[in-house]
């Protein structure tokens, strides 16, 4: 199921126009909280959903309705509640550490995948 949301992740951000460096981002994020043994059944794609958006909101620039836009095809793709996103959200940032800014090296290689991919 990991890799089958990393995919939901990946083709998401690109109907959404979102640079490969926000998906490997995202997916830095997102494997993480895997590791730190934060996913369940339930939580899964709302975790899924909330690395999305916090990587598009600290990696490019979005305006408003760019986020409203996120935030509404991830409601659709992952099937969940907006609130439920917003608040688990901060939930993904406190397991992050509040550490959004990522080292090169951890996101690169998902940068290349995705890049050599398309």
């Amino acid at each position: 199921p990991v890799r089958s949301l990393k995919r939901e992740m990946r083709n998401l951000s690109e109907e959404c126009n979102l640079e490969p460096v926000t998906v490997s981002m995202a997916y830095v994020y997102f494997e993480k909280l895997v590791l730190q043994g934060k996913l369940n059944k339930q939580n899964r794609k709302l975790c899924a959903g909330a690395c999305v958006l916090l990587a598009a909101k600290i990696s490019s620039d979005l305006r408003k309705h760019e986020v409203k836009h996120l935030i509404d095809k991830l409601e659709e793709r992952f099937r969940f509640n907006r609130r439920d996103l917003i608040g688990f959200e901060f939930t993904v940032l406190v397991a992050l550490e509040l550490a959004l800014y990522l080292p090169e090296n951890q996101v690169l290689p998902h940068y290349r995948r995705l890049t050599q991919q398309s």
